[in-house]
């Protein structure tokens, strides 16, 4: 069995960034096909899946639950606002703007920058973000700007 890793943060779901991510991690990690290393789960109120369920009202477990019973991830989504709340479009950009954001200039940037520097990475300067970091762990180029 193959590890894999899951889908970059930014992927949109109605227009909501990191829940596909989310998803893909509860079903990888279902299948024991989580790449090791990776935070699923409620355990830090930090992490991204605490936040992203308190965002949206759910009960992470029963999200869980939900998930691996199947649908697409807009299905999932729609179960989220059936059964916790349907954040408004301000909300949902002001979500991405934080998320997108996280790490830069701002009380996250000093773990990011402990992460870069056990990752080797400390002089990297397109590493900005927590996002940036995912996706350069990943294997993929982090984005060029943030905007402001």
């Amino acid at each position: 069995m193959q590890d894999q890793t899951p889908c970059t943060d930014y992927q949109e779901t109605k227009g909501l960034i990191y829940f596909a991510r989310m998803l893909d991690k509860i079903r990888l990690n279902a299948a024991g096909k989580l790449a090791p290393g990776y935070f699923c789960g409620v355990e830090d109120p930090t992490f991204f899946d605490s936040r992203c369920t308190r965002f949206l009202g759910v009960n992470y477990d029963e999200l869980a639950r939900r998930t691996l019973e199947g649908g697409s991830d807009e299905e999932i989504l729609e179960w989220c606002f059936a059964n916790g709340r349907r954040p408004s479009e301000e909300e949902i950009a002001i979500w991405n703007a934080f998320l997108a954001k996280r790490g830069w200039r701002d009380e996250g940037s000093a773990d990011l920058m402990e992460a870069k520097k056990r990752a080797g990475w400390e002089n990297r300067e397109d590493i900005q973000t927590w996002v940036d970091l995912h996706d350069a762990e990943e294997g993929r180029k982090p984005r060029e700007t943030i905007d402001v």
